[in-house]
């Protein structure tokens, strides 16, 4: 009979256990996959001290228990060998009936995790502390928004829980409130106050430079329309019969200058604005003073927007976001008492608060918003204040 093998302090080693000459242990093993696999540590039993100078690690029996019990589950072993990135990329892959905006998302955190080494580690050496300290990196060391780290983390949390249903490793170390470990530092987009609103628009409109874009502004602050849907606009949507404005599209760019209309993302973002007699002067201005072209820009089967650039195709959100930042900072160049940062989003939550303090019916704001649920109306695009609560209470007491 063969005697035992033992490790250096007398121990019996199991059947794949060996002590090698350095004093590290080694498990020798066979995959569901038929390859030989090895596995270290400095200790062999839980109970045994880490050597001075060395790392920390599970105990090497406390491994093999973990190695039996994904054998059991059938989880392939090192994760398939598939790193973060690839896994992402694997993902996105799936994601075939995503809109061309939210795949374009989904390509930014591919190319992210390319220039990072989280992106380079295989996906059964991810923990649940290594995910949180990639995320919280991200926002302390790299500078990264919350929006930012929540779209990441939007991409990374169901690609892992989709490796572990392909019994690539135990847990998905995603699995935890992004808000438990980051810092929401988003900057809420204020609406502008009344008079803020007017001496905006005021600059705008005698602005040498500016007033060209002043009616497109103006519609913005009085309909409240997303700038896409704007954008998407044309001449067939404006009917000045019914002094309505269809809205039932959008116009969006890729970063490859690639043009696409595609519909609001539900059902409520299909509506008709009324046009104030203000907002149809406005209107008709535009179209009056849209500049002829050689070849109309169809995009989608659409033609006739209402806006071109330079080069004769339709103007985009970027377009339009670039003009406020100038805007602004020659308003603030201008004036001692400075304009806060003012977007066509901006012009949008204005809007709804003007609609809401005037005292529109909830539903009605919602309907002309084109939110598909009233929380995000009264909760995210009105901005109230004491005054406005005193003013209320006021109004109360007069009317008692």
């Amino acid at each position: 009979m063969s005697e035992k093998r033992r490790d250096s302090l007398g121990r019996i080693l199991h059947n794949g256990e060996s002590q090698l000459a350095d004093g590290r242990y080694r498990y020798r093993y066979t995959g569901l996959d038929g390859v030989r696999y090895d596995v270290y540590s400095w200790r062999l039993q839980h109970s045994d001290a880490t050597p001075p100078r060395k790392k920390w690690e599970l105990s090497l029996r406390e491994k093999e228990k973990q190695i039996v019990l994904d054998k059991f589950n059938e989880i392939i072993p090192n994760g398939g060998k598939i790193t973060v990135k690839e896994l992402a990329e694997k993902y996105v892959a799936l994601k075939t009936t995503v809109r061309p905006s939210t795949l374009a998302g989904y390509n930014t955190v591919i190319r992210m995790l390319e220039n990072d080494n989280f992106g380079n580690l295989r996906i059964d050496q991810v923990k649940i502390s290594d995910a949180k300290k990639y995320l919280i990196n991200l926002q302390q060391k790299k500078h990264k928004g919350f929006s930012t780290i929540k779209t990441i983390r939007g991409v990374l949390r169901p690609a892992f829980q989709m490796a572990v249903e392909d019994d690539l490793i135990r847990k998905n170390p995603f699995a935890f409130e992004i808000a438990s470990i980051i810092i929401n530092d988003s900057v809420a987009r204020e609406a502008l106050d009344k008079r803020q609103e007017r001496e905006f628009l005021k600059f705008v409109r005698d602005d040498i430079h500016f007033q060209r874009y002043y009616d497109a502004i103006f519609i913005l602050f009085k309909t409240g329309m997303r700038i896409s849907e704007f954008c998407g606009l044309t001449i067939s949507d404006l009917d000045f019969d019914k002094k309505q404005i269809r809205v039932d599209h959008q116009l969006l760019r890729t970063s490859n200058m690639t043009y696409y209309v595609e519909e609001p993302k539900t059902d409520s973002g299909k509506r008709l604005i009324p046009m104030t007699k203000e907002v149809e002067e406005a209107f008709r201005r535009i179209v009056s003073n849209r500049k002829g072209v050689k070849k109309e820009p169809m995009i989608d089967g659409y033609v006739g927007f209402l806006f071109l650039d330079k080069n004769e195709m339709p103007m985009v959100a970027l377009h339009w976001e670039k003009y406020f930042q100038h805007i602004v900072e020659k308003y603030n160049r201008t004036y001692v008492v400075k304009m806060p940062k003012v977007t066509p989003h901006v012009c949008r939550h204005t809007y709804c608060t003007n609609m809401a303090k005037a005292g529109m019916n909830p539903k009605s704001l919602q309907y002309l918003m084109g939110h598909s649920d009233i929380a995000v109306t009264l909760n995210v695009y009105t901005h109230f204040g004491v005054e406005d609560a005193r003013e209320e209470i006021e109004r109360l007491e007069k009317n008692a």
